[in-house]
């Protein structure tokens, strides 16, 4: 007898119906431990306790990160046979990094599950990736490796990125700003001018000075996306003029 016939029932009569029929729509199966999701989309600004530990989804997004990065690179690694090492990390990078998995999160209606606090939604810029991340993570400890695979193969990469244009996408912005430096012999500098907040609110404010004049500034949550803000900013602007 196939016990999974039965599953569908099971889940009906579940407090957690909808998130059971949402997971199987957007990813093709029903979870097991039900559990492990929801925690996946407990943000930490609502973290619970439990024998003095908070609970969040901080943990499982550590996993999911690991997981889903070991599996985007032994896919690039079969799709491109004769591609050295510098080229499949930029790939790799690429497709986990943190602004395509908020953009992703958000066309897989993810960000609809999340538990957070809502006067914190401004602020919490990578809560939508984060939160994808640990989904990621409960799929691993739900379901194993090889079924996670098989989803995030075939269900994310080979239906929501097209590969042939990240190749081309250039997303080193810091990079591409300090060639044109060179090029045109100027001098260019990043520097961190100010912290804004404090905890996992904390942001970094990160000026470009070319021949050391304040040239544009960015902010974000990690100094190098900071940087890489300011230095998009300043890109724009010298193609501008």
């Amino acid at each position: 007898m196939n016990l999974n016939l039965f599953l569908p029932v099971k889940f009906y009569l579940s407090p957690d119906k909808n998130l059971f029929r949402s997971i199987k729509n957007i990813f093709g199966f029903y979870p097991g431990n039900i559990f492990l999701y929801k925690l996946a989309f407990q943000h930490r600004s609502v973290a619970t306790k439990l024998k003095g530990f908070k609970l969040s989804n901080e943990r499982l997004e550590y996993l999911g990160d690991a997981v889903l990065s070991s599996i985007v690179a032994d896919f690039l690694f079969k799709k491109f046979p004769y591609k050295d090492e510098g080229f499949l990390t930029e790939m790799r990078s690429k497709i986990v990094s943190r602004s395509q998995l908020n953009k992703l999160s958000y066309k897989l209606g993810i960000d609809k599950f999340i538990q957070s606090d809502k006067n914190g939604n401004n602020v919490y810029r990578s809560m939508n990736g984060d939160a994808f991340e640990a989904f990621i993570g409960a799929l691993y400890l739900d379901k194993g490796y090889g079924f996670t695979k098989k989803i995030i193969i075939n269900r994310i990469i080979k239906v929501h990125f097209n590969i042939e244009e990240l190749e081309n996408l250039d997303i080193n912005f810091k990079s591409k700003l300090i060639e044109w430096a060179q090029k045109e012999k100027n001098s260019v500098e990043f520097k961190v001018i100010d912290e804004v907040g404090s905890g996992y609110k904390k942001q970094y404010i990160v000026e470009v000075l070319i021949n050391n004049i304040t040239f544009t500034n960015g902010r974000d949550f990690s100094i190098k996306g900071a940087e890489q803000n300011a230095a998009e900013k300043a890109i724009n602007k010298i193609m501008s003029e």
